[in-house]
């Protein structure tokens, strides 16, 4: 492995620690902003996304965010770059590199991520702006008959050439395929359809010659479904996901970063310490890569006011420091 995807990987994967996901597109940070009545502009992007990065201490439990390709290179308010306000911190800026969802042809509305042309020279760009590491989306929804063998294989290979660019030139890829919790399946119908996925992807991480000792995976947790009637309990999501990941990831993996998919920040917290405390000594270590898991109390506490900027710089803390006990198997809800 390469000085410079290993340098990476020890940075990231630190006990305790987790990544932060700030990388929305405008669209979806658009959202976010429009919930609290804030309009979408560059300034207030960069002044919602200062706010987070100049939180208390959270270099404590945050080793890593993940920024959108505006946020790279944008000023912060002291003329340093948000990638720099980071670095002084000890905290590694990465980069979400694909371009989008559309459409998998011959396909019952099912998706593949796109963005493979020019990523090699869009990625020796952003190593120049400060990027350390990148991360790349597949997107998964579960029924009956989805997803397909034709969008499982499609989109690992996508995944997998991702990979393959990304170590090429030095960047440490995430490789993220996401199950969407959105639907009526139960806790067993997306333990096989995360289990297929997770097969394939790594079958064609193999294929292209990735070193699966420089990734991050970031996954969804196997899950039931938002509209399910069912709900399974915070131990029985935990005790699936830990099962299919033994099943389908390598132990060569370094770190496994969950992503929230949805969760209340409450529940994703619980779920990853839940891993944690019952199931000691994995080989590998079991953390997060949160966006709104970790944002949203500190937005809802923002509403773009300034008076309310060190509240929710604490809010965000208190998430992260939380969310880094529970890679250690200690958070409880009384710490809430």
């Amino acid at each position: 492995m390469s000085s410079e995807l290993r340098d990476t990987i020890a940075a990231i994967a630190v006990p305790g620690k987790g990544i932060l996901a700030a990388d929305e597109s405008l669209n979806t940070i658009g959202k976010r902003l429009a919930s609290i009545n804030v309009e979408n502009t560059e300034q207030n992007r960069r002044d919602y996304r200062e706010m987070l990065f100049t939180s208390p201490d959270i270099h404590q439990y945050i080793s890593g965010v993940i920024l959108f390709e505006e946020t790279l290179s944008q000023a912060s308010s002291s003329g340093n770059t948000l990638a720099e306000v980071l670095n002084q911190q000890g905290i590694l800026p990465g980069i979400k590199v694909d371009k989008g969802l559309v459409d998998l042809a011959n396909t019952s509305a099912e998706k593949i991520t796109q963005g493979l042309d020019g990523l090699k020279d869009r990625l020796l760009d952003y190593k120049k702006l400060g990027a350390r590491f990148a991360k790349w989306r597949a997107v998964f929804n579960i029924s009956a008959t989805t997803p397909s063998l034709r969008a499982i294989e499609a989109n690992a290979h996508t995944l997998a050439r991702y990979a393959a660019i990304c170590q090429d030139v030095g960047i440490v890829p995430i490789v993220e395929p996401e199950l969407l919790m959105d639907g009526k399946h139960d806790l067993k119908r997306c333990q096989i359809a995360t289990e297929n996925v997770l097969q394939e992807v790594f079958h064609q991480l193999n294929l292209q010659g990735i070193l699966l000792e420089g990734i991050i995976l970031k996954p969804s947790m196997v899950i039931q479904g938002s509209e399910c009637q069912t709900q399974a309990s915070v131990d029985e999501v935990a005790n699936a996901t830990v099962s299919t990941l033994l099943r389908t990831v390598p132990a060569a993996v370094p770190t496994i970063n969950f992503l929230s998919g949805g969760q209340s920040a409450e529940l994703a917290t619980a779920h990853l310490s839940a891993m944690n405390r019952n199931h000691p000594n994995l080989p590998w270590q079991l953390s997060f890569s949160y966006g709104r898991a970790l944002q949203a109390p500190s937005l809802t506490i923002w509403q773009g006011d300034i008076r309310n900027v060190e509240a929710a710089k604490q809010a965000l803390h208190k998430r992260a420091k939380l969310n880094g006990a529970a890679t250690q198997g200690q958070y409880e809800a009384s710490m809430e």
